[in-house]
C-alpha cells in the first residue's frame, strides 16, 4: 500500500497477498476488491449451478466454468469500480469505506474510468468466446450493473436490484451452454437465486446500518428493522423452494438434491445467527455464502458426472 493511504480502515485488510505486487498496482487492486474474493465467488456460483446440467459434455462444462471464472472476477471488479465512482462522496462519510482509493483521492476519476475500460475489454474478450445469444444475454446485464449504486438512494430494497444483477449467471450459463433461450425452469432457478442474493446482501448491510442512517443510504436491513431475521428467513426459504422447483423440473430426482439440501441447512444456520447488533458476525455469515453456494455446485457437478 502506498504511504499516502490511510492506515485505519475496516474495509481493507493489511497485509494482503497483493503486497508482493508492484506498489503502483495496489490502489487498483483495492479499487476492484481483488483483496476480497467473496464478491466474485458469489457472482460466479449461479452460473456454475446451471452449466453442469446444461453443457453437452464434461469438457464443455469445464471450459465454460473456467471462462465464467475469469468473467466473474473481471465483471465483479468492473462493478466495484462503477459502485465507487457513484459512491465516492458517500464513502468518505462511512467508516468502513472512507479509505477506498476513490474516496480517499488516491485514484482520480479519469484514471478509474480508464481502468474500467480496461476491465471491460477483458470481459468482452471472454464474452466473444460464447454463442451469439449468450453475448446478447451478457450485454443485457449492463444496465443492472450501472443502476445498482443508484438504487440505494431511492429505495429501501436495493438488495433486490443486486439480486437481479448477481443472479444473471443463471440465464447466461444456460445460453452459453445451449445457445438457446432459457426455459421456464431456468427462470425459476434465476428467481430463487435473486432471493438468495437478497438474503445474503441484507445480512451484509447489517455492517453499515449505523452509518447508513446518518448519510441517508437505504438498505433492506434498515427497511426490515426488527423483522430482519424474518426477512432473511423468508428470502432464503423462497430461494430453496424456487431453485428446488426449477431443478426438479429440469433434472428430476438425482444426486443434485443432496447439494440443495446441504445449501438449505447452511442457510438455516445463517438465519439463526444473524443479529442486527453484531456487524462483525454479519460479515462472517455473509462470507459463508460461498460455502453454501459451493454445496449446490458440487451437487450439480456430481449430477452431470453421473450422466
Amino acid at each position: 500500500m502506498t504511504q499516502s493511504q490511510p492506515q485505519t480502515h475496516s474495509d481493507i485488510r493489511i497485509p494482503g497477498w497483493w503486497q508482493v505486487l508492484p506498489p503502483a498496482t495496489h490502489p487498483y487492486l483495492l479499487l476492484c476488491r481483488l483483496d476480497r474474493p467473496i464478491g466474485w465467488w458469489l457472482l460466479l456460483l449461479p452460473g456454475w449451478w446451471v452449466i453442469p446440467v446444461a453443457a453437452p459434455s464434461a469438457s464443455a462444462m469445464l471450459h465454460l466454468m473456467v471462462l465464467f471464472l475469469i468473467g466473474a472476477v473481471t465483471m465483479r471488479a468492473a462493478g466495484c469500480v462503477v459502485n465507487d465512482l457513484w459512491d465516492r462522496r458517500l464513502d468518505q462519510k462511512v467508516e468502513r469505506t472512507a479509505a477506498r482509493p476513490l474516496a480517499a483521492g488516491i485514484i482520480s476519476v479519469p484514471a478509474a474510468m480508464l481502468f474500467l475500460a480496461f476491465l471491460g475489454l477483458i470481459g468482452l474478450a471472454v464474452l466473444v468466446q460464447l454463442p451469439p445469444l449468450a453475448i446478447l444475454t451478457g450485454i443485457a446485464a449492463l444496465p443492472l450493473v450501472i443502476l445498482y449504486p443508484l438504487a440505494k438512494r431511492i429505495t429501501w430494497w436495493p438488495q433486490a436490484v443486486l439480486g437481479l444483477t448477481f443472479s444473471w449467471g443463471v440465464p447466461l450459463g444456460w445460453t452459453a451452454a445451449t445457445a438457446a433461450l432459457p426455459p421456464v425452469e431456468v427462470g425459476l432457478i434465476y428467481a430463487g437465486t435473486v432471493c438468495w442474493v437478497f438474503g445474503y446482501d441484507t445480512i451484509y448491510a447489517v455492517q453499515d446500518m449505523k452509518d447508513d442512517r446518518i448519510v441517508g443510504v437505504k438498505s433492506s436491513a434498515l427497511g426490515l428493522g426488527r423483522y430482519l431475521r424474518y426477512g432473511v428467513a423468508i428470502a432464503y426459504l423462497l430461494a430453496i423452494m424456487l431453485i428446488g422447483a426449477g431443478g426438479w423440473l429440469m433434472i428430476g430426482a438425482g444426486v443434485w438434491i443432496t447439494g440443495l439440501a446441504g445449501m438449505a441447512l447452511h442457510l438455516v444456520w445463517q438465519t439463526k445467527r444473524v443479529d442486527a447488533k453484531d456487524p462483525a458476525g454479519a460479515l462472517t455469515l455473509f462470507k459463508s455464502n460461498r460455502d453454501a453456494g459451493l454445496l449446490l455446485t458440487a451437487g450439480m457437478v456430481m449430477q452431470a458426472m453421473a450422466g
